[in-house]
């Protein structure tokens, strides 16, 4: 188990951080190229409504597995924390917690999940026309959930362990995978966004299978028998506690954005705004990562130091990572708002000139956010790795609930911005994120170790 902890509580901060965070930030972009690819080809072989069945469908399935993800954020930190203590037997314990929870969670939110299938896409005014398109897309995805839950503990295992490189050797076999499945079966076999699903969810199963492989041949498993698969209450307390705002933070995003598709569907143009939002959102998966990455390697970068004691060491790990995040997430910034029309037209809607003016606003208001989440995300990452997640959850709760929603229907509703409103609410929304990390930070609080000897 020693043999695959990397320590990162020594050496150069910078350094560190760049080699560790830079895997990260390719992972992340490979696994928004199975969404972004799945709505590209769509687009092209099936226009507007195959657009608008992949975002709704997508939408949903980030809700859901994004919600269970944030157990393996409890599962890192945990893990990071023991190795940074050397606690290798409460380290291997919580990896077999972790993964018989992750288990049991697919299926039962698989069985639920497609039975909640057609209330769902009702509640969010699905356009007749694509709602065929976004029930295929949503009930092949939920059907094969369990290759996501799978994944994402392997590689929150092996994160948490200080190894960031094989997660993204094995997501990049999945991202060429789902490219290449993709255009057969929407491509060639003309199936829409039904073979976009089954291209993501068998890509997502050949990751897990050559994941399983390696951790096999490198004798991983050397030190585990079937009988370590219970759950241990030692683990799964602090893992809850640690996880669950993870959770419910994820819960919240989702849920803030879904009711925005919500609002857009209900608006006069609702087909081309609901097609613009999707492609908006892809677009912004792509420009948030910088900040998304560097914050989960400032989770298992400080966490194994602040497991360690290395308190200095891991609060200089968040701020060098915010140089980090804000100067990439600017250039993506600049990217977006020199180029609007062309990523637009990525997504096959290149003929519809009024599709094109209304997507490109939107992103170019939108990107604002790029830069805002860039600083939030850090701030978060310091908070998860000391295992205070609540302040992620809070800036979700404020950001989504208490902003991007209520000022939304505002300007929609009231002042009759229509989809402008919409973006506006988007682009301003993680402004009362920073200011709650910066009086975390500020506090101290973050010392205090979430897992063993304090």
């Amino acid at each position: 188990m020693a043999d695959f902890n990397k320590d990162l509580t020594q050496g150069s901060v910078t350094k560190q951080l760049i080699k560790f965070a830079t895997p990260f930030l390719l992972s992340n972009l490979l696994q928004a190229l199975y969404s972004v690819a799945d709505m590209i080809i769509v687009g092209n072989f099936r226009g507007e409504i195959g657009i608008t069945g992949v975002s709704i469908g997508s939408q949903v399935n980030i809700l859901v597995t994004g919600a269970a993800m944030g157990l393996s954020v409890g599962g890192t930190v945990m893990i990071a924390q023991y190795g940074g203590q050397k606690m290798f037997k409460e380290q291997r314990r919580t990896i077999c917690t972790m993964t018989t929870i992750y288990l049991i969670l697919s299926v039962v939110l698989t069985a639920a999940m497609l039975l909640l299938c057609h209330p769902l896409l009702k509640l969010l005014n699905t356009p007749v026309n694509a709602y065929q398109e976004t029930a295929n897309y949503y009930n092949i995805c939920m059907g094969g959930m369990i290759f996501m839950f799978l994944y994402n503990a392997i590689s929150g295992v092996l994160r948490g362990m200080g190894d960031s490189k094989r997660p993204l050797y094995f997501v990049l076999i999945a991202a060429i995978t789902n490219v290449v499945l993709d255009l057969i079966l929407v491509g060639k076999y003309n199936m829409g966004s039904a073979g976009a699903a089954w291209a993501t969810i068998s890509s997502q199963a050949l990751s897990v299978i050559i994941s399983l492989a390696y951790l096999i041949k490198k004798k991983f498993f050397a030190e585990y028998k079937l009988e370590d698969l219970k759950i241990k209450k030692e683990q799964l307390v602090p893992m809850f506690k640690i996880g669950i705002p993870s959770s419910i933070q994820s819960l919240v995003v989702s849920l803030s954005f879904l009711t925005l598709t919500a609002l857009i569907n209900n608006l006069p143009n609702a087909d081309i705004a609901s097609a613009c939002q999707g492609i908006g959102g892809k677009i912004n998966s792509f420009a948030i990562l910088p900040g998304l990455a560097i914050s989960s390697a400032i989770s298992s970068m400080a966490g194994q130091n602040i497991g360690a004691g290395e308190y200095k060491r891991a609060k200089k790990t968040m701020y060098i990572g915010m140089v980090m995040a804000f100067s990439v997430s600017t250039i993506v910034f600049a990217v977006v708002n020199l180029f609007p029309e062309f990523l637009i037209s990525l997504f096959g809607i290149g003929d519809n000139p009024e599709a094109i003016a209304t997507g490109a606003r939107y992103v170019q208001i939108i990107s604002f956010d790029y830069l805002f989440a860039s600083i939030m995300f850090c701030y978060n990452g310091l908070a998860i790795a000391s295992g205070n997640t609540y302040i992620a959850l809070l800036n979700a709760v404020v950001n989504g609930i208490c902003v991007r929603v209520p000022v939304a229907y505002f300007l929609v509703n009231v002042m009759n911005m229509g989809f402008d409103g919409v973006a506006y609410a988007m682009g301003f929304a993680s402004i009362g994120g920073i200011i709650i990390g910066a009086i975390f930070t500020a506090t101290g609080k973050w010392k205090k170790r979430a897992v063993g000897i304090n």
